[in-house]
């Protein structure tokens, strides 16, 4: 007869405990009802276009209207799909805590221009994506006028996205406006000249001929006479006075 292996049967003992043990707090924990709700956001508190409070009534309208639920009752899965579809929320990760604490991190879109045509405004973030605008916050970003279709879109992004991702870019042009032959006039912030852009094409190349252009001209007391800086022409920028 074969001795037991008591150190195999001690191991499954062992085994069979913490799966228990794993099993009722398990249980335990998931009959805790949610005590408090944190809601953080992705870069800091400030220049919020969704505050606390509309995040906080997005999370109870979407548990039927009450913050008092157990965690076995909350799906994190659907809160943050309803949370994600949020026009201003590019991301929302939610997860519960031990304590009963539901931990809600958002990361808010970033506006890179504002489109105004008449009565109609809205920002586009950096996939040319509508956000609306919000009472909570405006943002600095350069102003777009004029229409541009479905198809030629992305080419426009990729020149709002070009001006928004460089430092001097950003803070110099103040406004596109989009021609009906489609071409691109660009207003900056400190001179009364205007950036004859052309199409929407050879973007960087473009934008680098400008940046070259004025590091230059500002140096010079004629920049202030110019009205018109032509990049149309990659190999070259034309001044008129």
């Amino acid at each position: 007869m074969k001795r037991f292996n008591w150190q195999n049967i001690r191991l499954v003992l062992i085994l069979f405990v913490m799966v228990f043990l794993f099993s009722f707090s398990s249980h335990r924990n998931d009959k805790r009802a949610i005590k408090s709700i944190t809601i953080s956001f992705f870069g800091g508190d400030e220049n919020l276009f969704i505050t606390h409070e509309m995040v906080n009534n997005l999370l109870k309208q979407n548990l039927g209207g009450t913050l008092t639920i157990k965690k076995e009752e909350v799906d994190l899965k659907s809160l943050e799909t309803a949370l994600n579809n949020h026009k201003m929320i590019e991301k929302c990760e939610i997860f519960s805590t031990i304590d009963g604490s539901l931990n809600t991190n958002i990361k808010q879109k970033t506006p890179i221009v504002r489109y105004v045509s008449g009565n109609t405004m809205y920002y586009l973030d950096n996939k040319g994506i509508n956000i609306p605008l919000s009472e909570n916050f405006s943002a600095r970003v350069p102003i777009v006028m004029g229409n541009f279709d479905d198809e030629n879109k992305d080419n426009y992004v990729l020149l709002f996205n070009e001006i928004y991702k460089d430092d001097f870019l950003k803070k110099n042009i103040t406004g596109i406006k989009i021609l009906p032959s489609g071409s691109v006039i660009l207003t900056n912030r400190n001179y009364d000249y205007k950036i004859i852009f052309g199409k929407p094409v050879y973007v960087e190349k473009k934008l680098k001929n400008y940046k070259a252009f004025f590091h230059h001209a500002v140096k010079d007391t004629l920049i202030k006479n110019y009205k018109e800086v032509n990049v149309m022409f990659t190999e070259q920028v034309v001044c008129k006075k």
